[in-house]
């Protein structure tokens, strides 16, 4: 039950009643205004913004937004539901409820238990396949703490729109075919030397460093013996490459297990021009030159510096200013091989023709200037009906009691992953990944995250619930023998929570779905971990009045029928709080010590 979807079809019908009365334009966009909570509780329960959203269509027939706001809120001032709809300012409209509407927001979130604040299987949005590449690190070591911030982003964005209803692929791009690869290749080599009884010494410059290697040079001498080494570079570098390439990605899929996530594809950049249907890059770009996107040209110098890689010459060239980039970028390099932009382009392509009407990729903040040219790709590629949203991830700067933590043995030149997880664990890193917008730098220190009080969030939040299922733990100790299940607890009379602090926790679990949809249309799974704190907040805030006013107390063997209902708000606010809780990928404990 999502009241304030439900009050927007309302105001929507309305707005349509004037339409068909010729007050407004036929073709009025009546999903333009939003129904929200208002900023000041005082002003009432909900809030809409409908007659400003369309005063310039309301001209020619109102006055003003406010008259359009007054019949607005004259009709809404009869509907069984509204206790009271006022026009504030401008053309505001504040609405208070009655409160058997609370009541029944209550039963619903009780009965519906995790499906509340889920979306219906709809037919329209059902047809709405999303897919999600995420992580994408390079398959050169293990996965640092940088790389964390965009795995659990990723995953519980996946879990988002599942949980709104989207079809959702989750999908990791395995760079495997850049010079990394070969400076991978070329390291693994050196310990395959080392596995062998050689003394290589100091690990070159320009060579990965890790002692992680270690067992690819093992798993490398027990595959060829001795023989790679009578072998030139060019003879050996496939052999070792297929093989690193396999441990690396075996490596990152143990990373990734660590913080509870997996992917459906793995999508292998070498397949782009050495897959089973051939060079799918040259198909792209004929692509493209098909639809007149794609000619031989100059590019004028960048402004400032000019960085090595700009070449003045005559260029295979994609024309992206078309859709909006600032500058036609090159396809192919002075070599006669792709740029990377092109390689990217045939794998967009690919996922355009395997038929996502939304795609999102999750990217480190280094690639903020990459975004603009690979939106008008896909948009010149699928005749602008796909979708592509990059979501940008900020550095982890890693503390511990607000000082840098140092560089892992392990990994040479950074924190691993699986070292952060292994100390904090995964619920931690979950959800104070999360408790900070994507694109704002994030400060992880590994001392606060385990801290048991109420400036640690995810404590604060797991805290909530384990707290609600203490007091249901209390209820059955306090009333032995008595039915405290869901189907019992439905029957309550709801109407017995009058005081201020159980009405504000009933409208806050009231708006989940809504924070859900909001959430999810804006792909940001961050608001579903602000949301969580506030509810947590308000519920701890209300436990302690219980301290100083008993009769405020959620179980209380005096008052058996109210006792019932508070268990029947306790049972909803835990179940919103483990449905949050699970789209985040973070555990909702039975108890905390």
């Amino acid at each position: 039950m999502n009241i304030f979807a439900e009050f927007q079809e309302r105001i929507a019908s309305h707005l349509a009643r004037i339409v068909a009365s010729g007050r407004l334009p036929a073709d009025l966009d009546l999903g333009r205004f939003v129904v929200e909570p208002p900023r000041d509780a005082t002003h009432g329960d909900l809030a809409t913004n409908a007659a400003m959203v369309y005063a310039k269509e309301a001209k020619a027939s109102f006055a003003n937004p406010r008259q359009l706001a007054t019949e607005i809120a004259a009709v809404l001032a009869d509907d069984p539901d509204v206790a009271q709809a006022e026009v504030a300012g401008p053309g505001f409209i504040n609405i208070r409820l009655k409160p058997e509407v609370w009541s029944k927001v209550l039963l619903a979130a009780l009965t519906q238990g995790a499906a509340f604040g889920q979306a219906g299987p709809a037919p329209a949005l059902a047809a709405r396949k999303i897919n999600i590449e995420y992580v994408s690190a390079n398959p050169t070591g293990p996965m640092h703490v940088g790389h964390c911030r965009g795995a659990v982003f990723g995953d519980a964005l996946a879990n988002l729109l599942a949980y709104a209803g989207y079809d959702v692929t989750r999908e990791y791009y395995i760079n495997d075919a850049g010079a990394q690869i070969d400076v991978l290749a070329r390291s693994a080599y050196l310990r395959y030397r080392e596995a062998t009884g050689e003394e290589i010494g100091a690990i070159p410059e320009g060579l990965y460093p890790g002692d992680y290697l270690k067992p690819v040079g093992e798993a490398l001498a027990n595959e060829y013996g001795i023989s790679l080494l009578s072998k030139t570079e060019p003879e050996w570098l496939e052999m070792v490459r297929v093989i690193s390439i396999e441990a690396m990605m075996g490596m990152i899929r143990d990373d990734l297990a660590a913080l509870n996530i997996t992917h459906e594809v793995f999508f292998s950049e070498r397949s782009l021009t050495r897959g089973a249907e051939g060079d799918a890059v040259i198909r792209a770009i004929q692509d493209l030159r098909d639809k007149g996107l794609v000619y031989e040209g100059r590019l004028p110098p960048p402004k400032g510096q000019l960085p090595d890689d700009w070449e003045d010459r005559e260029q295979t060239l994609f024309k992206s200013t078309d859709f909006g980039d600032d500058v036609d970028r090159p396809l192919m390099k002075s070599d006669g091989s792709y740029t990377y932009f092109a390689s990217d382009i045939a794998y967009h392509k690919i996922k355009i023709e395997r038929g996502y009407a939304t795609l999102i990729d999750v990217w480190g903040a280094d690639h903020g200037g990459y975004v603009k040219r690979m939106q008008a790709a896909v948009a010149a590629l699928s005749g602008e009906k796909t979708v592509l949203d990059v979501k940008l991830c900020q550095l982890v700067k890693l503390m511990r009691n607000g000082e840098p933590v140092k560089m892992s043995k392990r990994a040479g030149d950074f924190v691993t992953l699986r070292e952060v997880v292994d100390e904090v664990g995964v619920d931690a890193v979950r959800f104070m990944m999360l408790f900070r917008k994507n694109d704002a730098p994030l400060d992880f220190d590994l001392s606060k995250v385990v801290e048991q009080s109420k400036d640690n969030a995810v404590f604060y939040v797991q805290y909530a619930h384990a707290r609600g299922k203490s007091v249901l733990r209390q209820a059955l100790t306090t009333f032995a023998g008595s039915d405290f299940s869901t189907e019992s607890l439905a029957g309550a009379d709801l109407s017995l929570l009058t005081d201020e602090g159980e009405l504000g926790l009933i409208k806050l679990i009231g708006q989940f779905p809504r924070a859900i949809d909001a959430a999810a249309a804006a792909h940001e799974p961050h608001r579903v971990a602000f949301y969580l704190h506030d509810l947590a907040s308000l519920f701890h805030s209300h436990w302690t009045r219980g301290k100083d006013q008993p009769q405020l107390r959620f179980v209380n063997e005096d008052t058996s029928n109210l006792t019932f209902a508070r268990l029947a708000l306790v049972t909803a606010l835990t179940s919103v709080l483990a449905s949050g809780l699970n789209i985040l990928g973070v555990s909702a404990p039975e108890e905390m010590r």
